[in-house]
């Protein structure tokens, strides 16, 4: 560490506040009545719902309003609490500073400046889920201001970081935005009206009501054998599907030949996933070619006769019309949710010619992609307002403010 500013001193995280570490709440703990628990997902999403629990717990774990809150496994930085009162879930410290040493607000902006550089020099813990040791953690040496001094830098640090923070509340924003957007294209493409005036002027016929089971000539259920960590083809699994599109990260595999030869995709095949949560069940994809792949159990492969482009219909699944009726025929269960062949091919949706689906393919590929451009531009300036924010901390804990 640099030379300290006149009056400035030395100090450990510990030594600065008591660090409590959540309950560990089990899901049968769990509830709609009673104290909100805090978890992680609560902390990076103000959006999520918050279970609730009965269970009795240490009064020194509940949480207030301004309680400054340090998530320290999977998801990293320090928070400050203000939706009311609720129990503190494991992985997340409630942070009692010592008042005589440390302003609570300041130590607020020191700990997502040192968590922020402990994740930039990667010390930390865990291959798949990082996390902080508690040790280590504690015994992290800070510069310290004198009381007056921090209480000046957090006054400094409110004005130049409250402009970075409305910047990244509006941008947050954005995603939700994004598939608003998608969505609205997709639902004026299968109501007719996206290409209602090009059909009129090409002096194509008017689109049949048609079910999927009338235009398709195959569905299929995947492979329920077990996969493997490595293999000689992949097996596509229900969270290979994302956006309508196929992510071919996290993959897992077979060698086996008769599964192969059962299961192998071909160009043009629609996967439908028909279990998943109900928010979920029914998303779908397009397989390209673009690798030999199978698909695996929860998956349904369906294949297009000639009249049905099978991009016409993935864009169809995904869009308002595609999820109302998985909404309407699934099947619900404890945690999951279940569509069948039978219920998937009673699909009923209109169907344009050859000539126009080709038509709304284009439009909506096109309206896409200047939507997720703008999504991409949002990502961009989210990243640059980070980077301020981390900027300003820096001279902030420097004493260069």
């Amino acid at each position: 560490m640099s030379e300290l500013p006149e009056g400035w001193r030395l100090a450990k995280l510990g030594e600065l506040a008591q660090y409590l570490n959540g309950a560990a709440f089990k899901p049968d703990d769990w509830g709609d009545v009673g104290v909100p628990i805090i978890r992680i997902q609560n902390l990076n999403d103000p959006s999520k719902p918050m279970n609730r629990t009965t269970r009795p717990v240490n009064e020194r774990l509940r949480v207030c309003d301004g309680d400054v809150l340090v998530s320290w496994s999977a998801t990293l930085d320090a928070f400050i609490w203000d939706r009311g009162e609720a129990w503190l879930n494991q992985h997340i410290f409630r942070v009692l500073p010592h008042e005589s040493l440390v302003d609570k607000r300041f130590l607020f902006f020191l700990l997502k400046r040192e968590i922020a550089s402990l994740i930039e020099t990667e010390h930390l813990h865990g291959s798949t889920m990082k996390h902080i040791n508690r040790g280590p953690f504690l015994s992290h040496q800070v510069a310290l201001p004198p009381l007056a001094e921090q209480r000046r830098i957090v006054a400094r640090l409110d004005v130049l970081l409250g402009c970075t923070r409305r910047a990244r509340e509006e941008l947050a924003h954005v995603p939700r935005l994004v598939e608003r957007q998608r969505q609205a294209v997709l639902a004026q493409a299968f109501s007719g009206e996206l290409t209602q005036e090009w059909r009129t002027a090409q002096r194509l016929a008017e689109p049949e009501q048609v079910t999927l089971g009338s235009v398709t000539s195959d569905f299929s259920y995947g492979s329920a054998e077990k996969s493997q960590v490595s293999g000689l083809v992949p097996v596509l699994r229900m969270g290979n599907i994302q956006n309508g599109s196929l992510d071919w990260g996290n993959l897992v595999f077979t060698s086996g030949q008769a599964e192969i030869a059962k299961y192998l995709l071909a160009p043009g095949d629609v996967l439908f996933n028909r279990t998943n949560s109900p928010e979920l069940v029914g998303k779908t994809a397009l397989y390209r070619g673009e690798r030999k792949a199978i698909y695996a159990g929860y998956l349904i492969r369906i294949r297009c006769k000639p009249t049905l482009r099978p991009e016409f219909l993935t864009y169809c699944l995904n869009s308002p019309t595609g999820r109302d009726h998985c909404w309407r025929v699934k099947t619900d269960g404890v945690s999951q949710s279940n569509i069948n062949s039978k219920k998937l091919a009673a699909f009923s949706f209109y169907l344009p010619t050859i000539e126009e689906q080709l038509e709304i393919i284009r439009r909506i590929e096109a309206a896409i992609a200047r939507i997720e451009r703008a999504g991409a531009e949002a990502m961009r300036a989210a990243a640059l307002v980070e980077r301020l924010e981390r900027a300003t901390l820096a001279r902030a804990f420097r004493g260069a403010l």
